[in-house]
């Protein structure tokens, strides 16, 4: 799955074009967050022009590939099983930075040859901001591109040497919180040599924005769903990845870590299900608008308390499990109303994401409250039903967890 670069910093743009001066010319850090594992590739003399808008000066890309984003699919299991082994705690996935570059090493290494740089979309951004001849990546970002060693803090340099990996697109790498730069120019406002932080990631800011207590996890479902409790200080992940493991342990601040379980199945599920059913009324000669279909369907599930039915919802299967897609089970004639599908179908996400990190561990850890975020969640009573149903301990919704507040807030504990 690839995005244009050029409209992603376009949006930007217009983000900050829409903010207050006054606010924007008072501006003294800059934290910024994006997707973890994907990449792009740019050429480090060309990598964006400045030039003049309406709110002052401001960049856009040049000579910079698309963004190959973390949902994207090339790099089979067949493929991944081909590469050498990484050391590193995290396994290998698609979508992942580095596993892309392989890819194209091996399809098409012409296209390698066009560019110097790469890094995540929100590095080449900082890299841009501050005219890094060389881009730098926090070891959040690093970690989460595979081959990247956590506990010494670097990449596997001699394993990618040996199979013929190009170690010159890999980024320097830092930590988070760390400062990467000052802008070049002014941006919408924003002064020039304003300091900015190395990019981060955008579960690890969206986590920080919310997670006070030790005592807390962290549900989020939005397109995806995570569910992630802080471990205690001190703790090292194992030197080598368990494939078949649904936790993955990210790095988070201060040389914390983050345990999560992170499901590729979330609201995307429940999109693909009302699509479906647009699909099948549309088929009849029916015309019904998807959210007028989201709304029926939210409906008549709160009027079933319950249904027999058992929905596994990996339609787009795992990471530990790539090859297991979805199933319906427990099928009987009086569960199969649009409200019985849909209330068994919510409850299967929440399910599927308790088997990958169980409630009983996480009360083991010390678990007291859930505090449970994301745009699926916040729009979709059923799912927060099904969510209070399975944790044995509060559920808390409202907090404000967002990716965008939680690296204003480090840079602001920084300054």
């Amino acid at each position: 799955m690839e995005q244009n670069v050029r409209r992603i910093v376009r949006a930007l743009n217009e983000c900050l074009a829409a903010l207050p001066q006054q606010q924007l010319q008072r501006v003294s850090h800059i934290g910024i967050s994006g997707q973890m594992h994907g990449i792009v590739f740019w050429k480090r003399d060309k990598g964006c022009k400045w030039t003049e808008c309406g709110t002052g000066p401001t960049f856009e890309p040049e000579e910079v590939s698309h963004l190959i984003t973390w949902q994207d699919g090339r790099c089979s299991p067949t493929f991944l099983s081909s590469l050498p082994l990484p050391q590193s705690h995290i396994s290998l996935a698609t979508g992942f930075g580095c596993a892309t570059v392989y890819w194209y090493l091996k399809k098409s290494p012409g296209f390698l040859k066009s560019y110097d740089a790469a890094g995540t979309i929100h590095d080449y951004v900082v890299a841009m901001l501050c005219g890094l001849k060389k881009p730098l990546m926090s070891i959040q970002n690093a970690a989460s591109w595979g081959y990247f060693n956590s506990r010494s803090k670097s990449w596997n340099t001699d394993i990618l040497k040996k199979s013929g990996f190009p170690v010159h697109l890999l980024p320097e790498v830092g930590d988070p919180a760390s400062i990467a730069g000052r802008t070049i120019c002014a941006w919408h406002g924003i002064p020039k040599g304003a300091k900015v932080g190395i990019a981060l990631g955008d579960f690890q800011c969206s986590v920080y924005s919310c997670l006070t207590e030790r005592t807390d996890a962290v549900l989020n479902i939005s397109t995806s769903a995570q569910l992630t409790v802080s471990m205690p200080s001190g703790f090292q992940p194992p030197e080598t990845p368990d494939p078949s493991s649904a936790v993955t342990y990210f790095p988070y601040f201060n040389d914390d870590y983050l345990a999560v379980a992170a499901s590729l199945n979330g609201g995307n599920v429940l999109a693909t299900f009302v699509d479906m059913v647009a699909r099948w009324t549309e088929e009849l000669g029916l015309q019904v608008q998807e959210p007028a279909i989201y709304t029926k369907i939210i409906e008549a599930a709160l009027a079933q308390n319950d249904s027999k039915l058992s929905v596994h919802p990996t339609i787009f299967g795992e990471r530990h499990i790539p090859e297991q897609l979805a199933s319906v089970t427990n099928i009987a004639v009086s569960d199969l109303s649009l409200g019985h599908v849909t209330r068994a179908l919510c409850r299967g996400i929440v399910e599927n994401l308790c088997s990958m990190l169980p409630v009983q561990h996480l009360m083991e850890m010390g678990v007291r409250r859930i505090l449970g975020s994301g745009s699926a969640l916040a729009r979709n009573e059923v799912l927060r039903q099904e969510v209070e149903r399975i944790f044995p301990c509060p559920v808390v919704y409202g907090k404000d967890v967002d990716a965008a507040v939680g690296a204003a807030m480090v840079m602001f504990h920084r300054k």
